[in-house]
């Protein structure tokens, strides 16, 4: 969801040969070729290329890193470990680079997936048959459930779990996120009805449940589908996850849908030939694959409106400072009202997910 989405940055020939001369002190391969940038990646650089043959693809922080972009790059180490030997679909991890001699900044490896991302491209199996459209939701659902109930109390992502009540904190985080893009032309207020959302999940927070891993940001634009078949190949970018109530990646999940009400258009490809599954279905099979009860989904589903709304309105922000483009700040900003107004319906019990 970045504004700068539409450029691809690749490695440069200097982190190329650092690459490779780290790539053969790991014993990982002595030849690399093929380098050239994917799609998928928004907030970091992500780039496909061979090892002797061997296809990979690695991670790395943006140009420009954030005081946090090492710190993510780690957490999204951790949770490809921790998923190794499951069943949730997740490219497999290869190798990592904490060493920031080597290009500057933290990076990855892993495994080249065999798939396509449908917010950018449909398979022609997918063009020819509904029924493959259909059920992939339901697979995708069933997944991210199986995620939910992966083992990770001795795993890398125990020791980065912070401590207390996620859903506690979950409010008063994010306004203090959407408090940090204030400026001289830019004023949090402005954001029609957040502090009424705000009141009403903070009135409304149900207990705490068992914790679980997240995703983090589930739609449709971080998956790759397989070619001819209706199952999810990889949950990919990673860099929101973290340990925290699994429910709210269904409650995301929802409200990204591509169905109306769609107030952010992920997975537009896929969703533009008709025929996916309905949110009540996806709900259902999320339950039928050993998801959490979904009793209190009213409250993820505005919790997941809140939060979406309040990290896009940040394009917003940076536009009216002359730090982004007009188009991306202007759609961003109407998306981020729209998700707003979309929880208070759910507060007041009109759920157009029901």
């Amino acid at each position: 969801m970045s504004d700068d989405a539409a450029q691809l940055p690749t490695l440069s020939a200097g982190d190329q040969e650092a690459i490779g001369s780290w790539l053969r002190a790991q014993g990982i391969g002595t030849t690399l070729t093929d380098v050239a940038p994917l799609t998928g990646g928004t907030q970091n650089i992500v780039v496909g290329m061979s090892v002797d043959g061997r296809r990979m693809v690695l991670r790395r922080p943006p140009l420009h890193p954030r005081p946090t972009s090492d710190k993510t790059m780690l957490r999204e180490i951790a949770v490809l470990r921790t998923l190794a030997g499951s069943g949730v679909p997740h490219p497999a991890f290869i190798a990592a680079c904490t060493d920031l001699e080597v290009i500057g900044v933290v990076f990855y490896l892993m495994e080249e997936v065999d798939g396509f991302n449908p917010g950018t491209e449909v398979s022609p199996a997918y063009v020819a048959d509904a029924g493959l459209r259909h059920r992939v939701g339901l697979s995708y659902a069933g997944s991210l459930a199986q995620l939910g109930n992966v083992a990770w109390e001795d795993s890398e992502l125990a020791a980065i779990r912070r401590p207390g009540s996620f859903l506690d904190r979950q409010v008063p985080q994010f306004l203090g996120l959407l408090d940090s893009y204030r400026h001289e032309h830019y004023s949090p207020e402005s954001l029609t009805g957040v502090g009424e959302l705000a009141q009403w999940l903070a009135d409304n927070r149900p207990p705490d449940a068992q914790p679980g891993i997240m995703h983090g940001d589930a739609h449709l634009n971080n998956v790759l589908l397989c070619w001819d078949t209706p199952e999810l190949a990889a949950f990919i970018d990673w860099e929101m996850c973290t340990v925290g109530d699994p429910l709210l990646d269904l409650g995301w999940m929802l409200v990204c849908w591509p169905d109306d009400p769609n107030p952010i258009n992920a997975g537009s490809a896929l969703a533009a030939l008709g025929g996916l599954a309905r949110r009540g279905e996806l709900i259902e099979a999320y339950r039928a694959a050993g998801g959490r009860r979904t009793d209190r989904l009213d409250w993820y589903v505005a919790l997941a409106c809140f939060k979406l709304g309040i990290v896009i309105e940040g394009t917003w922000s940076r536009y009216l400072a002359g730090r982004a483009s007009r188009e991306a700040g202007e759609q961003l900003h109407a998306s981020a009202e729209n998700l707003v107004a979309l929880g208070i319906r759910v507060t007041k019990g009109d759920n157009p997910f029901d």
